[in-house]
């Protein structure tokens, strides 16, 4: 045996301690994300109570799921959330990026963490912060009353409307931070002569913005917008914390709407929610699939 590994060449060596190193992580991502994700997929085709579950027609969930109302009108806010909050959200991102990164602004590291710090607040404290500056005797309705917009108190929370914007608002107060560092990182690996030389060359402001910096974003760009795009679709905390998904339904979002059908209503229908976060699954999957393809460049 020992003359035997003696005999193993490098590129072997190399090899076994590869797969050595790889093996137990591989393992423990099989059991822990695949198998629970194929033991999903099978729920999806099943339907009753947990403790009674047995197989369902083929496809009988994912046809009810496109003849129900509700997910439907989940599916049309989450994407309302996401079509509006995401650009938003990676413009002002890239803005602020941009700005704190002049070697010339003083207390940078002030600044940076004022605007990283929504992004390290806690769920529940942000949420209630929010409840109360858009309560009806909310300081929001104080300051737009004080300074003569409105004459009466605004039920923002309570308004499908009004209710939306908050959480849009919510969202980019939390994450626009978060991604601003992506950016400012991006930012701090592109050598400064480069700007110097298109300065030379007579270029202004916002074509060095567009003509530089904007391409050489880019993967941090791609990053940034498929991670946005994957948090967005699977938007839960806000849906539940601010509006509780009301009112009547008009804020809910597709995970809240899964977690009431498994567990926040007391049906436990493991089956349809199961079939319900696929749908959640392949949506994510496209949306980054086209977002690589319109982003890669390579020939």
């Amino acid at each position: 045996m020992l003359n035997k590994k003696k005999g193993l060449s490098v590129t072997a060596k190399q090899h076994f301690a590869g797969w050595a190193f790889l093996t137990p992580a591989s393992l423990l991502i099989f059991i822990l994300s695949f198998y629970p994700m194929f033991q999903a997929l099978l729920t999806s085709f099943k339907t009753g109570s947990s403790a009674n579950m047995k197989w369902a027609a083929p496809l009988f969930n994912y046809k009810r799921m496109f003849a129900d109302k509700l997910f439907m009108r989940s599916v049309g806010n989450t994407f309302l959330y996401l079509i509006i909050q995401v650009p938003i959200m990676l413009i002002l991102a890239i803005l602020l990026a941009q700005i704190l990164n002049n070697k010339d602004l003083k207390f940078k590291g002030l600044f940076r963490t004022m605007v990283f710090l929504p992004c390290a607040t806690s769920l529940v404290s942000y949420a209630l912060i929010f409840k109360s500056l858009f309560a009806t005797q909310g300081l929001i309705n104080q300051i737009l009353q004080t300074i003569g917009i409105t004459h009466e108190n605004i039920n923002f929370l309570g308004t499908p409307g009004t209710a939306k914007v908050v959480i849009i608002l919510a969202l980019l107060w939390r994450w626009t931070g978060y991604n601003m560092v992506f950016y400012l990182a991006g930012l701090q690996n592109i050598e400064y002569q480069v700007y110097e030389a298109a300065k030379i060359d007579g270029a202004n402001g916002w074509q060095t913005f567009w003509r530089i910096t904007v391409p050489l974003l880019k993967p941090t760009i791609i990053m940034t917008f498929i991670m946005s795009i994957n948090g967005t679709l699977q938007l839960f905390d806000e849906s539940v914390n601010l509006t509780n998904g009301g009112p009547a339904n008009s804020t809910i979002t597709m995970s809240h709407y899964i977690y009431n059908n498994s567990f926040g209503e007391g049906v436990a229908n493991f089956g349809y929610a199961s079939a319900m976060s696929f749908f959640v699954f392949i949506l994510v999957a496209i949306l980054a699939f086209i977002n690589l393809k319109v982003g890669d460049t390579r020939d």
